[in-house]
Protein backbone atom coordinates (compact mmCIF):
# COMPACT_ATOMS: atom_id res chain seq x y z
CA UNK A 1 0.00 0.00 0.00
CA UNK A 2 1.09 3.61 -0.81
CA UNK A 3 2.56 5.53 1.77
CA UNK A 4 -0.47 8.84 2.54
CA UNK A 5 1.28 12.10 4.05
CA UNK A 6 -0.44 12.68 7.52
CA UNK A 7 -1.41 16.15 8.99
CA UNK A 8 1.92 16.18 10.92
CA UNK A 9 4.03 15.59 7.81
CA UNK A 10 5.98 17.56 5.78
CA UNK A 11 4.78 18.89 2.10
CA UNK A 12 6.95 16.70 -0.05
CA UNK A 13 10.11 18.59 -0.87
CA UNK A 14 10.25 20.91 1.96
CA UNK A 15 11.47 18.86 4.61
CA UNK A 16 14.91 19.46 6.14
CA UNK A 17 17.60 17.41 4.78
CA UNK A 18 20.20 16.70 7.03
CA UNK A 19 22.74 13.71 4.84
CA UNK A 20 23.72 14.74 1.39
CA UNK A 21 21.19 13.21 -0.97
CA UNK A 22 21.23 10.48 -3.11
CA UNK A 23 23.28 10.83 -6.44
CA UNK A 24 20.64 9.35 -8.20
CA UNK A 25 17.32 7.96 -6.89
CA UNK A 26 16.98 3.91 -6.33
CA UNK A 27 13.53 3.30 -8.10
CA UNK A 28 12.33 5.15 -11.22
CA UNK A 29 9.61 5.13 -13.16
CA UNK A 30 9.28 5.91 -16.54
CA UNK A 31 6.59 6.69 -18.87
CA UNK A 32 6.73 5.92 -22.35
CA UNK A 33 9.54 3.84 -24.04
CA UNK A 34 10.10 5.69 -26.97
CA UNK A 35 13.42 7.42 -27.82
CA UNK A 36 13.23 9.66 -24.99
CA UNK A 37 11.90 7.75 -22.38
CA UNK A 38 14.33 4.91 -23.08
CA UNK A 39 17.12 7.17 -22.91
CA UNK A 40 15.81 8.66 -19.82
CA UNK A 41 15.63 4.88 -18.62
CA UNK A 42 19.10 4.22 -19.76
CA UNK A 43 20.86 6.46 -18.24
CA UNK A 44 19.55 6.25 -14.76
CA UNK A 45 19.99 1.92 -14.66
CA UNK A 46 23.44 3.03 -16.21
CA UNK A 47 24.07 5.15 -12.53
CA UNK A 48 23.09 2.19 -10.89
CA UNK A 49 18.66 3.04 -10.29
CA UNK A 50 16.38 0.16 -10.74
CA UNK A 51 13.76 1.24 -13.41
CA UNK A 52 10.69 0.64 -14.07
CA UNK A 53 9.11 1.73 -17.95
CA UNK A 54 5.48 2.21 -18.42
CA UNK A 55 4.23 1.45 -22.29
CA UNK A 56 0.89 1.29 -23.54
CA UNK A 57 0.04 -2.87 -24.32
CA UNK A 58 2.13 -5.57 -25.59
CA UNK A 59 3.66 -4.77 -28.69
CA UNK A 60 5.03 -1.23 -27.34
CA UNK A 61 6.63 -2.85 -24.60
CA UNK A 62 8.16 -5.43 -26.87
CA UNK A 63 9.42 -2.35 -28.57
CA UNK A 64 10.62 -0.11 -25.60
CA UNK A 65 12.55 -3.64 -24.67
CA UNK A 66 14.19 -3.63 -27.96
CA UNK A 67 14.87 -0.32 -27.87
CA UNK A 68 16.77 -0.33 -24.51
CA UNK A 69 19.07 -3.18 -25.80
CA UNK A 70 19.85 -1.46 -28.66
CA UNK A 71 20.76 1.87 -26.78
CA UNK A 72 23.15 0.18 -24.23
CA UNK A 73 24.72 -2.00 -26.84
CA UNK A 74 25.43 1.25 -28.79
CA UNK A 75 26.61 2.41 -26.11
CA UNK A 76 29.17 -0.30 -25.34
CA UNK A 77 30.16 -0.26 -28.54
CA UNK A 78 31.09 3.74 -28.42
CA UNK A 79 32.84 3.12 -25.27
CA UNK A 80 30.29 5.25 -23.50
CA UNK A 81 29.06 2.47 -20.59
CA UNK A 82 31.60 1.50 -18.29
CA UNK A 83 30.20 -1.94 -17.49
CA UNK A 84 28.26 -4.93 -19.12
CA UNK A 85 25.25 -3.64 -20.47
CA UNK A 86 23.67 -7.05 -19.46
CA UNK A 87 24.01 -6.24 -15.85
CA UNK A 88 22.37 -2.73 -16.84
CA UNK A 89 19.41 -4.09 -18.49
CA UNK A 90 18.65 -6.64 -15.62
CA UNK A 91 17.89 -3.14 -13.73
CA UNK A 92 15.69 -2.42 -16.47
CA UNK A 93 11.95 -3.48 -16.63
CA UNK A 94 9.29 -2.81 -18.72
CA UNK A 95 5.45 -3.02 -18.20
CA UNK A 96 2.19 -2.00 -19.83
CA UNK A 97 0.26 -0.60 -17.28
CA UNK A 98 0.78 2.39 -14.76
CA UNK A 99 -0.57 0.43 -11.96
CA UNK A 100 2.31 -1.87 -12.21
CA UNK A 101 4.73 1.08 -11.52
CA UNK A 102 6.75 0.42 -7.99
CA UNK A 103 4.35 2.25 -5.10
CA UNK A 104 7.62 3.13 -3.59
CA UNK A 105 9.55 4.78 -6.77
CA UNK A 106 11.47 7.95 -5.74
CA UNK A 107 10.86 9.47 -9.27
CA UNK A 108 8.87 8.98 -11.85
CA UNK A 109 9.36 10.46 -15.02
CA UNK A 110 6.69 11.03 -18.25
CA UNK A 111 8.02 10.87 -21.42
CA UNK A 112 4.71 10.72 -23.82
CA UNK A 113 3.76 12.77 -26.12
CA UNK A 114 3.10 17.12 -25.81
CA UNK A 115 -0.16 16.87 -25.73
CA UNK A 116 -1.33 18.96 -22.15
CA UNK A 117 -4.83 16.59 -22.26
CA UNK A 118 -2.49 13.25 -22.31
CA UNK A 119 0.27 14.71 -19.75
CA UNK A 120 -2.48 15.28 -17.33
CA UNK A 121 -3.94 11.93 -17.87
CA UNK A 122 -0.78 10.04 -17.08
CA UNK A 123 0.75 12.01 -13.81
CA UNK A 124 -3.05 11.99 -11.85
CA UNK A 125 -2.82 7.97 -12.27
CA UNK A 126 0.47 7.86 -11.61
CA UNK A 127 -0.08 9.59 -8.29
CA UNK A 128 -2.78 7.49 -7.49
CA UNK A 129 -0.34 4.59 -7.66
CA UNK A 130 3.13 6.02 -6.05
CA UNK A 131 3.98 7.46 -2.31
CA UNK A 132 2.85 10.66 -1.89
CA UNK A 133 7.01 11.48 -1.07
CA UNK A 134 8.01 10.16 -4.62
CA UNK A 135 8.77 13.15 -6.73
CA UNK A 136 6.97 13.68 -10.22
CA UNK A 137 8.44 15.10 -13.49
CA UNK A 138 7.64 16.06 -16.47
CA UNK A 139 9.84 15.56 -19.70
CA UNK A 140 7.77 18.07 -21.38
CA UNK A 141 9.60 20.78 -23.53
CA UNK A 142 7.56 23.67 -24.01
CA UNK A 143 4.08 22.92 -21.71
CA UNK A 144 3.39 25.03 -18.21
CA UNK A 145 4.54 23.29 -15.37
CA UNK A 146 2.08 24.82 -13.50
CA UNK A 147 -1.00 23.92 -15.81
CA UNK A 148 -0.19 20.13 -15.45
CA UNK A 149 0.99 20.59 -11.75
CA UNK A 150 -2.51 21.99 -11.09
CA UNK A 151 -4.04 18.85 -12.29
CA UNK A 152 -2.05 17.15 -8.94
CA UNK A 153 -3.24 16.29 -5.66
CA UNK A 154 0.47 17.42 -4.33
CA UNK A 155 1.75 19.56 -6.76
CA UNK A 156 4.57 20.72 -4.42
CA UNK A 157 6.29 17.65 -5.55
CA UNK A 158 5.62 18.45 -9.19
CA UNK A 159 8.72 19.52 -11.41
CA UNK A 160 9.86 20.24 -15.20
CA UNK A 161 12.75 17.75 -15.86
CA UNK A 162 13.58 18.74 -19.94
CA UNK A 163 16.13 16.01 -21.37
CA UNK A 164 17.46 16.57 -24.47
CA UNK A 165 17.86 13.83 -27.47
CA UNK A 166 20.04 11.80 -27.24
CA UNK A 167 19.65 11.77 -23.72
CA UNK A 168 22.59 9.19 -23.19
CA UNK A 169 25.04 11.83 -24.70
CA UNK A 170 23.35 15.12 -24.09
CA UNK A 171 24.84 16.68 -21.25
CA UNK A 172 21.97 19.30 -20.19
CA UNK A 173 18.66 19.45 -18.47
CA UNK A 174 16.35 21.88 -17.41
CA UNK A 175 14.77 21.66 -14.30
CA UNK A 176 11.80 23.59 -14.44
CA UNK A 177 9.71 25.21 -11.50
CA UNK A 178 6.28 26.46 -11.36
CA UNK A 179 5.02 29.00 -8.10
CA UNK A 180 3.89 25.55 -6.51
CA UNK A 181 6.86 23.49 -6.84
CA UNK A 182 8.73 23.09 -3.22
CA UNK A 183 12.38 24.44 -3.43
CA UNK A 184 13.43 21.11 -1.52
CA UNK A 185 12.02 19.16 -4.58
CA UNK A 186 13.88 21.26 -7.14
CA UNK A 187 16.90 20.38 -4.79
CA UNK A 188 16.75 17.12 -4.85
CA UNK A 189 16.06 16.87 -9.04
CA UNK A 190 19.32 19.25 -9.71
CA UNK A 191 21.21 16.69 -7.38
CA UNK A 192 20.41 13.89 -9.52
CA UNK A 193 21.23 15.29 -12.41
CA UNK A 194 24.22 16.07 -11.50
CA UNK A 195 24.48 12.53 -10.06
CA UNK A 196 23.40 11.30 -13.98
CA UNK A 197 26.89 13.03 -14.71
CA UNK A 198 24.53 15.90 -16.61
CA UNK A 199 24.37 19.49 -15.38
CA UNK A 200 21.11 21.12 -14.66
CA UNK A 201 19.71 24.47 -15.46
CA UNK A 202 17.21 25.66 -13.17
CA UNK A 203 14.49 27.36 -14.93
CA UNK A 204 11.47 29.33 -13.83
CA UNK A 205 7.99 27.99 -15.83
CA UNK A 206 7.52 30.25 -18.89
CA UNK A 207 6.13 29.21 -22.08
CA UNK A 208 9.18 27.17 -23.92
CA UNK A 209 11.39 27.69 -20.95
CA UNK A 210 14.97 28.48 -21.96
CA UNK A 211 16.35 26.08 -24.29
CA UNK A 212 12.79 25.60 -26.45
CA UNK A 213 12.20 29.19 -26.98
CA UNK A 214 15.74 30.20 -28.34
CA UNK A 215 15.94 26.68 -30.35
CA UNK A 216 12.36 26.71 -31.81
CA UNK A 217 13.30 30.44 -32.55
CA UNK A 218 16.47 29.51 -34.41
CA UNK A 219 14.81 26.71 -35.86
CA UNK A 220 11.66 28.42 -37.97
CA UNK A 221 14.09 31.54 -38.86
CA UNK A 222 16.23 28.77 -40.62
CA UNK A 223 13.11 27.04 -42.39
CA UNK A 224 12.04 30.88 -43.27
CA UNK A 225 15.31 31.20 -44.95
CA UNK A 226 15.31 28.04 -46.74
CA UNK A 227 11.50 28.37 -47.75
CA UNK A 228 12.47 31.76 -49.30
CA UNK A 229 15.87 30.37 -51.21
CA UNK A 230 18.54 31.94 -49.38
CA UNK A 231 20.61 28.81 -49.09
CA UNK A 232 20.06 25.12 -49.02
CA UNK A 233 19.70 23.20 -46.00
CA UNK A 234 23.23 21.90 -46.01
CA UNK A 235 24.55 25.49 -46.17
CA UNK A 236 22.46 26.83 -43.44
CA UNK A 237 23.34 24.28 -40.84
CA UNK A 238 27.30 24.74 -42.35
CA UNK A 239 26.79 28.54 -41.40
CA UNK A 240 25.66 27.60 -37.59
CA UNK A 241 27.69 25.18 -37.08
CA UNK A 242 31.20 26.72 -38.65
CA UNK A 243 30.56 30.48 -38.03
CA UNK A 244 28.99 30.11 -34.39
CA UNK A 245 30.16 26.95 -33.45
CA UNK A 246 27.13 25.22 -32.64
CA UNK A 247 27.33 21.34 -32.56
CA UNK A 248 24.52 21.01 -35.06
CA UNK A 249 22.79 23.27 -37.12
CA UNK A 250 18.84 24.26 -36.38
CA UNK A 251 17.71 22.48 -39.48
CA UNK A 252 19.58 19.08 -38.12
CA UNK A 253 18.72 19.84 -35.32
CA UNK A 254 14.66 19.68 -36.37
CA UNK A 255 15.26 16.53 -38.11
CA UNK A 256 16.82 14.90 -35.19
CA UNK A 257 14.00 16.56 -32.39
CA UNK A 258 11.09 15.68 -35.88
CA UNK A 259 8.98 18.26 -37.28
CA UNK A 260 5.75 16.96 -35.78
CA UNK A 261 7.18 18.06 -32.35
CA UNK A 262 8.80 20.94 -33.38
CA UNK A 263 5.56 21.51 -34.94
CA UNK A 264 3.35 21.26 -31.77
CA UNK A 265 6.02 23.42 -30.05
CA UNK A 266 5.85 26.17 -31.69
CA UNK A 267 2.40 26.29 -32.22
CA UNK A 268 1.90 26.11 -28.33
CA UNK A 269 4.40 28.80 -28.27
CA UNK A 270 2.96 31.47 -31.18
CA UNK A 271 -0.37 30.44 -29.20
CA UNK A 272 1.00 31.97 -25.74
CA UNK A 273 4.38 34.27 -27.11
CA UNK A 274 2.90 35.99 -30.28
CA UNK A 275 3.43 36.05 -34.13
CA UNK A 276 7.44 35.71 -33.64
CA UNK A 277 6.68 31.98 -33.57
CA UNK A 278 3.82 31.32 -36.55
CA UNK A 279 5.11 27.76 -38.16
CA UNK A 280 6.30 28.05 -41.51
CA UNK A 281 4.22 26.90 -44.25
CA UNK A 282 7.24 24.36 -45.33
CA UNK A 283 7.03 23.00 -41.75
CA UNK A 284 3.41 22.42 -42.14
CA UNK A 285 4.16 20.93 -45.43
CA UNK A 286 6.36 19.09 -44.30
CA UNK A 287 4.82 17.11 -41.59
CA UNK A 288 1.54 16.61 -43.34
CA UNK A 289 3.82 14.88 -46.54
CA UNK A 290 4.82 12.97 -43.67
CA UNK A 291 8.98 13.42 -44.00
CA UNK A 292 9.37 14.11 -39.83
CA UNK A 293 13.18 13.92 -39.80
CA UNK A 294 15.59 11.15 -38.79
CA UNK A 295 12.66 9.02 -37.57
CA UNK A 296 11.20 8.98 -41.21
CA UNK A 297 14.36 8.99 -43.43
CA UNK A 298 13.51 12.65 -44.58
CA UNK A 299 13.18 16.03 -43.36
CA UNK A 300 15.15 18.91 -44.23
CA UNK A 301 18.18 16.30 -44.87
CA UNK A 302 18.29 12.58 -45.97
CA UNK A 303 19.09 10.40 -43.28
CA UNK A 304 20.25 6.57 -43.20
Amino acid sequence: MRRRTGPDDPVPGTEQTVNTPRQVPSTVGVIGGGRMGAGIAQVFAARGARVAVVESGADAADAARARLADGLAKAARLGKLTIDPAVVLDRLVVVDDIEQLPANADLVVEAVPERADLKIDVLTKVEAVVDDRAVLASNTSSLSIAELGAALRLPARFVGMHFFNPVPAAKLVEVVHAPATADGVVHRVSEWVRGLGKTDVVVRDSPGFATSRLGVLLGLEAIRMLEEGVADAEAIDSAMELGYRHPMGPLRSTDLVGLDVRLAIAEYLHKTLGERFAPPKLLRDKVTAGELGRKTGRGFHTWE
